[in-house]
């Protein structure tokens, strides 16, 4: 048996997966977010995507029929809206470049039917542009937006196994397009105990459903239903850092936990759909991550510094969460008949 056992372990082990207790891509961070407001204004009742400045927060419904940012006080009220002319499909995360347009993922494809998906660029003045995207393999329902320093944008989809891929424009973006995307990498998650969210953690917190970067671009978060995992990004280089080890902070009890931002000084912002629903905030959690100055000559590399995640194999897949659970039903399988044999 024990000789069944330790195949077991290695063959996941070789297959990029360990549980999420021992699993080295993240590691928790024993701070947890507090509430900032509740958010009571039923226009805002599936809150899916959140920006931040010094002043406010911006926020964007999952779904609609016009390309609508809401702009709230810190104390979760709705003092403006901004709204323009494009009828989107589904729009699910919200950035925001530097020149302060808006950026609505119109991405949402829960039947993967749609032969395009769509980027809205709305400015604060009500004008929209139209950008529309194709993926390479085959429809995907993706929640996740990320602009990089040079606003290029990328596209992590929405995957409940835990393989997140990751999509960019192919070329410069062109409207009302279609422009091409491509396949450049994949997120590996693995489950983890946070509760909360609409699905089992097992599941819900290998979902990706929302993105963030900070104001400066150093860091970047990706959330699921439960955790947010905070990449620091040295070089503004974003698909390299989300190759990297992230730090995991955990989310808890967020009814359908799909927003998430960071303020300028670092905040991290997170958010659920549901009217009643608080937005809560962490303190500090970008410093928790900040690039650190390179070490000096013959130090080796710095304490704290990220490690390279696991590398994707082509056809050979990370094991997800449902997997492991099946591969340890097999053990007990095996186990239960050797005993009934002796």
């Amino acid at each position: 048996m024990r000789v069944l056992v330790v195949l077991l372990v290695g063959l996941l082990a070789g297959a990029g997966w360990v549980p999420a207790s021992a699993t080295p891509s993240a590691s928790a961070d024993p701070n947890l977010p507090v509430d900032a407001c509740v958010m009571n204004d039923k226009r805002l009742n599936e809150l899916s995507g959140l920006v931040a400045d010094a002043d406010h927060w911006y926020a964007i419904n999952d779904g609609g029929t016009k390309s609508t940012v809401y702009v709230l006080s810190k104390e979760c009220k709705v003092e403006k809206v901004i709204s323009g002319p494009t009828d989107p499909y589904d729009v699910e995360d919200l950035a925001r470049s530097p020149d302060g347009t808006f950026w609505l993922s119109d991405t949402g494809d829960n039947d993967k039917k749609r032969t395009t998906v769509a980027l809205i660029a709305l400015t604060p003045a009500g004008k929209t542009t139209l950008y529309r995207l194709t993926y390479p393999d085959g429809p995907h329902d993706t929640e996740a937006l990320l602009l990089d320093r040079n606003n290029v944008p990328y596209l992590i989809a929405k995957n409940p196994l835990g393989v997140a891929d990751i999509y960019r424009p192919a070329g410069a973006l062109a409207s009302p397009g279609p422009t091409a995307l491509e396949h450049v990498g994949a997120i590996h998650l693995t489950s983890t105990q946070t509760p909360g969210g609409p699905i089992p953690p097992l599941v819900g917190s290998v979902t990706v459903t929302g993105a963030a970067s900070t104001a400066d671009g150093s860091v970047v978060a990706v959330r699921t239903y439960t955790d947010a995992y905070l990449y620091p990004v040295p070089d503004g280089d974003v698909l390299a850092a989300l190759g990297k080890q992230p730090l995991r902070v955990g989310l808890p009890n967020e009814k359908q936990g799909e927003a998430i931002a960071f303020e300028p000084n670092g905040t991290l912002v997170s958010g659920s759909e549901g009217v009643g629903q608080p937005i809560r905030v962490l303190a500090g959690a970008a410093d928790l991550v900040a690039p650190k100055p390179a070490p000096a000559a013959g130090k080796g590399e710095a304490d704290g510094a990220p490690a390279e995640a696991p590398a994707r194999k082509a056809g050979l897949p990370t094991l997800p969460a449902i997997g492991l659970t099946v591969a340890v039903l097999l053990l007990v399988g095996l186990f239960a008949r050797r005993r009934k044999r002796t």
